[in-house]
Formats: C-alpha cells, structure tokens, sequence
C-alpha cells in the first residue's frame, strides 16, 4: 500500500493479495460465485426479502411498508437478515437469487414459479408495477419518475462506494480521491436541491419510488445517520 508521499505505479497485470485492512475488505474479492453452500430460509408470505439496514437495503423495507399501509395486503413479506460482513451474500442459496452478490434480493412466490429480483431498482420498479402503486401510470409522469429512479442507481455508488469509503473506512486517508468524491456527492445534493426547489416532490407532484429510492442514501447523508460530518453546510 502506498501513501501520498509514494506515487502508486499501476502494475501491468493487477493481482488480488487479498484483503487489504478495510471494513469491507472480505466483501471485495475480484471474481464471483458462492464460497459456501448455504440455503436461504422462506416464510409464509408471498414475498421473501433478503436485506440489511443499508441505504440500498432500506429503499425496498420502505416501498414493502408503504404498500401496506395504503392496502396492499398481498405485499406481506417475510424480511431475512443478510449479514455482509459475514459474507452471507456469497452463499449459495443468496447468488442463486442474485448472481452479483449484493443486497438487497427478492423472491416472489406469488407466480409460478418463484420469480427472483435482484438490484434495487430492479425490485423498486417491479413493485411498483405490479401493485400499479408509486409510480405514475401515464407515460410522461412515469418517464420522469424512471429519469430520477435511474438517477439515483447510477450517481449513488459515488456516495457510498466513492465518498463514503474513502472518507470512512479506507485503511489510509488520501487527499485526492477524498476532494474527488466529496465534491461530486456535494455536486448531486446541488442537482436535488435544485429541483425541489420547483416541485414538492422529486418527479412531480406525487410521492414516488424515486422519492424512496433517493432519500436512504441523500436524505441519510444530509440528516448526518452516515459518519460523513462537513458535508452539507453550505449547500
């Protein structure tokens, strides 16, 4: 590992030598696959949710619940605590669901057979649809609210996987990749504060899955649930 003072020369042909300190260094391993065989539990519901309280885990826990709330009883779900630093998500049962190993996961028994969803969009829209709920039916609306969904899975990893671990559990604190993902996170809070300074709510005028896929990971960040103090206040 280099520090500031010790330029990194890339190597030619770049090799794993396995963790290197960080929190989440077990999780990062160059090739996929399960480690282990390790079959998954399922409930009684109709729906089975593989997840952990993280900001993309969080976004489906919250559309599951609304759902509910506004009638939907056959959103009933069975929720199953995926420990990642425990590699859960490696085991067999987990990557057949989702080949990429990550939460959060769904499987819907409901149809036959059991219909598997994996990436959080992916389960946020095909919820949405199913249950014709938090999502514009007619085509401008629900345009505008995919632009903002796709938004979100797509500048997100900057947070998380750029300011977030460089800023909080990079085994070295290094200046440059730290300004670099500091100022594009505080970049996309411009872009939101913008654009809901004309409309009450992200794609419009109603509450949509762009709301709750979007407020885990910004509203997290601006209400300080993240170790990210300095962040926001001059926004």
């Amino acid at each position: 590992m280099s520090d500031q003072s010790t330029p990194y020369q890339p190597p030619k042909v770049w090799k794993w030598e396995g963790p290197d300190g960080s929190k989440f260094a077990s999780t990062n391993r160059p090739v996929a696959g399960a480690t282990h065989e390790k079959a998954l539990p399922v409930g009684h519901h109709p729906l089975q949710l593989y997840s952990l309280g993280t900001p993309n885990g969080v976004k489906v826990t919250i559309l599951l619940e609304e759902l509910l709330a506004s009638g939907h009883l056959e959103a009933d779900y069975d929720a199953w605590l995926i420990r990642i630093s425990d590699g859960d998500q490696f085991g067999s049962g987990f990557v057949a669901i989702n080949p990429n190993s990550k939460i959060p996961a769904l499987v819907d028994h409901s149809v036959s057979p059991p219909l598997r969803v994996f990436e959080s969009g992916s389960i946020l829209l095909y919820l949405a649809d199913k249950f014709q709920a938090f999502i514009p039916q007619d085509l401008p609306g629900r345009t505008e609210c995919l632009n903002w969904l796709f938004w979100q899975v797509g500048s997100a990893p900057y947070v998380g996987g750029g300011f977030g671990h460089f800023y909080a559990y990079a085994p070295a604190k290094l200046e440059y990749p730290i300004n670099r993902f500091t100022l594009e996170t505080k970049r996309q809070l411009d872009v939101l504060e913008r654009r809901l300074q004309e409309v009450p709510y992200i794609a419009g005028e109603t509450y949509t899955i762009a709301d709750i896929a979007i407020f885990p990971w910004y509203g997290g960040v601006v209400e300080g649930w993240w170790t990210c103090p300095g962040l926001v206040p001059d926004l």
